[in-house]
């Protein structure tokens, strides 16, 4: 159940970011059918299947394009993550597609897009991250940048940002009746993400120097600090009134006020306090200190510790799929049953169901089994 309900999708296996964006649209209420090679990937590691079906097709045998296209015929939106070309070597470009289906929405999730300099170059989250001014914005000058996992470019800048392109895509082909192809390229996306920090570091209110702004680790009262537990707690008090109530729970008298909160002469004092007073107490009891304060102090958690914290058990923020627990649906929808959305399946394998859906007959599918240019 979901917005999405009656829209299919058509998801070439990968990885990364092209899977991720097809969890989101299942997660939405979508009806996922995720083409495989032979070699599938095995079912219970492979979290970002869930709530779909597949079906595995030789997409090199003969046959395999047009089979392809017939399920295509039916379906809403494709997306793909290969490099740029691949799709067209396989019979399957926008060209081959869009004529079967008019009103597709073809989504291409690539790392330098499909075209430009570096289009049939390789690389990853990181390298996309290096171009778009992402990483070299995060760390400090002491130590480098610091890797923000692969969150910027492949989900944030990849999937999330094909998501929204493609069901924007969408909408317009209600309107039109027909479809089109939506570039997303990773070092497109990451950039996007920086809009407001472009704008902050061209109207001189950003240094090019990381850790020595305000979002960046830069600000004492915009950071973390270390607790007497060896733990962490992350500060986020940039507003006057939860600054002020920071240094009042913090007992540092008047030294600290919201008259010199951002008076940058005086943040290294400012850090050598906050971190000496935080220093005197554990991460739990800090969290006990601040759980009804408005000044922006929470525990920093491992993945571990969030899989079981108050605050996630009591909104249900994870899910069960098979044996493992992962992120569940966001966002959440008024007119749905959350509960109903949560519970997520693994992903299944059902290649004659979905040939049978398409219109195949019984004998033709047992023909492409025997050809083994469909693998049951």
């Amino acid at each position: 159940m979901g917005p999405l309900q009656g829209i299919r999708v058509v998801e070439m296996a990968g990885i990364g970011p092209a899977p991720f964006a097809g969890m989101i649209l299942a997660d939405l209420g979508a009806t996922v059918i995720r083409i495989d090679p032979p070699k599938r990937p095995g079912i219970g590691a492979d979290l970002m299947g869930r709530g779909k079906r597949a079906i595995a097709i030789d997409a090199k045998k003969p046959g395999a394009a047009e089979l392809i296209g017939r399920i295509v015929e039916r379906s809403s939106i494709l997306i793909e993550g290969f490099r740029p070309g691949v799709m067209e070597r396989l019979g399957l470009g926008p060209s081959e597609l869009m004529v079967v289906n008019p009103r597709l929405i073809y989504g291409r999730m690539t790392g330098w897009g499909q075209d430009g300099p570096k289009a049939a170059r390789s690389g990853h989250d990181i390298n996309y991250i290096s171009m778009s001014g992402v990483l070299g914005s995060i760390g400090d000058e002491v130590h480098g940048p610091s890797i923000p996992l692969n969150l910027v470019g492949d989900f944030g800048g990849g999937g999330m940002l094909l998501v929204a392109g493609v069901l924007a895509a969408l909408i317009e082909s209600h309107r039109t009746g027909k479809g089109q192809v939506v570039d997303a390229a990773m070092v497109d996306g990451s950039l996007l993400l920086m809009t407001m920090i472009y704008s902050m570091f061209q109207e001189g209110g950003w240094s090019s120097g990381p850790g020595s702004n305000l979002l960046d680790g830069g600000a004492p009262f915009y950071c973390t600090y270390g607790t007497k537990d060896g733990r962490w707690v992350a500060v986020g008090a940039l507003e006057p009134q939860f600054f002020k109530e920071l240094v009042e729970v913090l007992d540092l008298g008047e030294r600290f006020t919201t008259a010199n909160q951002y008076d940058q002469g005086r943040w290294p004092e400012m850090r050598r306090a906050f971190t000496e007073r935080f220093l005197r107490r554990t991460r739990a009891e800090w969290e006990s200190v601040f759980a009804t304060s408005d000044a922006c102090v929470t525990p920093v958690l491992t993945m571990v510790e969030a899989l079981d914290h108050p605050l996630h058990q009591e909104r249900g923020s994870f899910v069960k799929v098979g044996e493992l627990r992962q992120p569940g649906p966001a966002p959440r929808f008024g007119n749905y049953d959350e509960e109903e959305r949560r519970l997520r399946r693994e992903l299944v394998y059902d290649s004659t169901g979905i040939l049978a859906e398409i219109g195949v007959a019984r004998d033709e599918i047992d023909a492409l089994l025997n050809q083994e240019l469909v693998i049951e």
